[in-house]
């Protein structure tokens, strides 16, 4: 694996029992890229996310992530899911999980736990490098909430925000983390039209910064619109990748998924 990667999966299987919902996939994302990956429902596209996130412990095959400031390459199979963020590598869910009752501030700073250092103790004895850093958290989260345009909204309870509203948050939790490669699933499922060009706006601004990206989505316009490369997957399978041009005149693609839903 080169520097230029920061996701490397090669071989990835993943088996419930007699099905096989991932079969000997390879997937790689560049850094500083935003790649898409595609499929019709039950193709095994957020299997994937779980076996990369350590939801799943895979069958078979290997995770590598790449470390930018350490210049490292990392494995990331059989690690468990808080320690897959901690190494840097972050998502959000087709299903919005925030906590409902936490203020918008306060979802964000949860996400920068896992890049805190005081742990119990510090947090008992409430010494000046403890204070220090939690002041950090708040500053930094503040930033982050004024990147996604929630800061006016950061002392509501996340439960009253708007459902567009909800699903930034969800992202902006996420980028709290100062994740190497950042994994969104589905991050336009719900919106109305306005909502969704607001979301394509912000994923292109957190890229403009050298933010890596890997989506799953099924709105084709977004992804083709916003996607540097594409894989797409049908029956656990990888059957293609290229760029939006190329997937979009690809035969195999279309007979498994697109069909004329591109042109719409």
């Amino acid at each position: 694996m080169d520097s230029q990667s920061i996701l490397q999966v090669t071989g990835l299987t993943m088996d419930f029992g007699g099905i096989r919902a991932l079969n000997d996939l390879d997937l790689d994302v560049s850094e500083g890229e935003i790649a898409a990956l595609i499929g019709p429902n039950g193709a095994g596209k957020t299997t994937f996310f779980n076996c990369v996130t350590g939801i799943y412990r895979p069958t078979k095959g290997d995770i590598f992530l790449y470390q930018k400031e350490r210049a490292k390459t990392i494995s990331l199979k059989g690690l468990k899911p808080n320690q897959v963020t901690e190494k840097g590598l972050a998502r959000t869910f087709q299903n919005i999980r925030l906590f409902s009752q936490m203020t918008v501030l306060e979802n964000v700073m949860i996400g920068r736990h896992c890049r805190t250092k005081a742990f119990i103790f510090g947090a008992v004895l409430r010494n000046s490098a403890t204070r220090r850093e939690e002041q950090e958290i708040i500053t930094t989260s503040h930033e982050i909430l004024e990147k996604v345009g929630l800061v006016q909204f950061e002392n509501e309870f996340a439960k009253n925000l708007p459902y567009g509203a909800q699903r930034r948050l969800e992202i902006a939790r996420a980028l709290a983390t100062e994740p190497a490669l950042l994994l969104l699933d589905e991050p336009a499922a719900g919106m109305n039209p306005q909502e969704t060009i607001e979301l394509v706006s912000l994923i292109q601004e957190i890229s403009s910064e050298g933010q890596s990206i890997l989506l799953i989505e099924h709105d084709m316009k977004l992804v083709m619109s916003l996607s540097d490369r594409i894989f797409v997957m049908d029956y656990g399978k990888k059957i293609a990748q290229g760029t939006p041009e190329e997937i979009r005149n690809n035969p195999a693609v279309i007979k498994a998924y697109l069909g004329e839903e591109v042109d719409a």
